[in-house]
């Protein structure tokens, strides 16, 4: 799956992610206009009359006896979507993992384990209510859609230059991060003793 979506971003198969990408604008779009349920509806509608109007087309072609008048889905339709107990259980550790690392982060931000790291969310939500304050949620979604078709393949192009100029980002933030985190009393004491704590365990593993 994960191959797929990469190829599908890359436009490996240039029909294919024109159609995702056309279709995913378009619903986006729709959505800036209408409530969310009248597009569903709507897409949901085309969609019925697009399969009911090929199969009707079916059924007629074998009226004519020109067909054998077998429903055109049915290499979907018999697609095996259970799921073995063994996928069950890996599908449920996944998620289980998953929530687990997402609590476990949140917990790292909101109860302040790392001051630097928590005032770095606290200045992305002071950011994000600018943000919020000019685009709506719709809009940023769009934008973002619009990104992940463009970005990755505008990386594949010009990948050497893009990396120089992320290098320099970095290394100029790891030394904004490295004085501030100099400045902040306690930080580094704590990170000293988180680092012996870490290398003891290590030793006596």
């Amino acid at each position: 799956m994960g191959s797929k979506v990469v190829d599908l971003l890359y436009w490996k198969d240039t029909r294919t992610s024109g159609v995702i990408f056309t279709g995913l604008m378009v619903s986006l779009l729709c959505l800036l206009h209408f409530s969310i349920v009248s597009v569903a509806a709507h897409v949901a509608l085309l969609l019925l009359c697009g399969t009911i109007s090929l199969r009707v087309y079916r059924k007629v072609l074998h009226a004519v006896h020109r067909g054998d008048g077998a429903n055109p889905f049915q290499a979907y339709l018999d697609v095996d979507l259970t799921l073995t107990r063994e996928q069950t259980e890996r599908l449920s550790q996944q998620i289980a993992s998953q929530v687990v690392s997402a609590a476990t982060q949140l917990r790292h931000f909101f109860l302040v384990e790392d001051l630097v790291d928590s005032l770095k969310l606290a200045l992305l939500f002071y950011i994000l209510t600018f943000v919020g304050a000019v685009f709506n949620g719709l809009t940023l979604l769009i934008l973002g859609v619009i990104g992940l078709f463009t970005v990755p393949l505008l990386y594949r192009q010009h990948q050497a230059q893009i990396d120089q100029y992320v290098g320099l980002v970095t290394n100029q933030l790891s030394h904004i991060k490295a004085k501030i985190r100099a400045k902040i009393p306690g930080t580094g004491a704590l990170a000293s003793a988180a680092a012996a704590v870490s290398g003891s365990k290590a030793k006596a593993e």
